[in-house]
């Protein structure tokens, strides 16, 4: 059955191999970007330009772009990776960081509650970074924090959202061969749009705020 789709962050990258697959398989996709892509605008779904999802006047934009739209899954995929160390504390990247990576995400889904309908779906692609029993290496401190408040950002939304039969799926993509990594990860971004589009089909109420890898092995917060 053809579904809606809105993806943030989808001219490149992870965002942009799910608005390919998502189209392939036959569903209505809004790609969500700041400045879209040659291969976006060559993809056929329909683009939205100029959404710098960290702002309000890209909220609005986005909200006005997508208005009496009824979204079945809305995918928060758009996000920042700076580098912060002890020894180079920089306070400006982290805030950045909290800007795009963790209150965009639930600024979008609120601007967009009026067209999740009972039954839609909100999807937040965070990182395992963002686990706190996880993490023995210490270092990356702005994405490390922000992806953490995404996840209890999502768990919030998660009960929020039970009452209104809306789903949350929290997801780590795996390490991906990205532009944000140099493309130093070990699988692609078509394989990570496969498992994750596959998690987010699969998600139901009785896991919503749940945080799972895209193989399916579920995180520790």
């Amino acid at each position: 059955m053809s579904k809606t789709l809105v993806i943030t962050g989808a001219n490149r990258g992870i965002g942009f191999a799910m608005a390919k697959l998502a189209h392939s398989q036959g569903h209505t996709v809004f790609a969500l970007c700041r400045h879209a892509s040659a291969q976006l605008n060559n993809l056929g779904v329909r683009v939205i330009e100029n959404i710098d999802v960290a702002t309000s006047e890209g909220l609005n934009e986005a909200k006005a772009a997508l208005t009496d739209v009824q979204i079945d899954l809305l995918i928060n995929n758009a996000g920042i990776l700076r580098d912060e160390s002890l020894q180079d504390l920089n306070t400006s990247t982290i805030r950045e960081q909290f800007e795009v990576n963790a209150l965009a995400p639930l600024s979008l889904t609120h601007a967009l509650l009026n067209n999740l309908p009972h039954g839609s779906k909100v999807a937040l692609i965070t990182s395992r970074m963002g686990s706190i029993a996880d993490n023995t290496s210490g270092g990356r401190y702005g994405y490390r924090m922000s992806k953490a408040a995404l996840n209890i950002a999502g768990m919030s939304l998660a009960q929020d959202l039970k009452s209104h039969g809306i789903s949350v799926g929290i997801y780590h993509p795996g390490y991906v061969q990205t532009d944000m990594v140099n493309h130093g990860g070990d699988i692609s971004s078509d394989e990570a749009a496969t498992r994750l589009l596959g998690l987010m089909d699969k998600l139901t109420l009785a896991e919503s705020g749940v945080f799972k890898h895209s193989n399916g092995e579920t995180l520790p917060w």
